[in-house]
């Protein structure tokens, strides 16, 4: 099993930044790929970003590309999402997860799940 915590959600303004944070635990070598999604109410979980955890691959949603950046310490086992010029149509619960498939970005390819950090941009 893989155990993943996220952290760094909370209250931006528009324009703003925040970096999240996903602490991995467990088998994290059976995961290939980390990912960040994100969901509001009432929709579908959205993929944002995603990365092999030798870093050398990464992928993005085209609504958050140029602004955010995903990057991975597999030594201390932690992924990280740093967004820039947010805007209130990211605001969100943003998860991490963890995929035993290279370069999964759909959320039915991933099969742990952290509990979720609330992002929320004030306009």
């Amino acid at each position: 099993q893989v155990q993943l915590v996220e952290s760094g959600g909370g209250l931006v303004q528009a324009g703003g930044s925040l970096r999240l944070s996903c602490a991995a635990s467990g088998r994290t070598f059976s995961t290939y790929t980390m990912g960040w999604f994100r969901q509001n109410p009432g929709k579908e979980r959205e993929f944002v970003a995603a990365i092999s955890w030798s870093g050398g691959s990464t992928y993005y949603a085209s609504s958050v590309k140029d602004r955010f950046t995903i990057s991975s310490d597999n030594v201390e086992n932690m992924v990280y999402l740093q967004m820039n010029s947010l805007k209130p149509e990211d605001a969100a619960v943003y998860y991490c997860a963890g995929s035993i498939l290279f370069g999964a970005t759909s959320p039915r390819r991933y099969a742990y799940w952290g509990q979720g950090t609330q992002v929320t941009v004030s306009s």
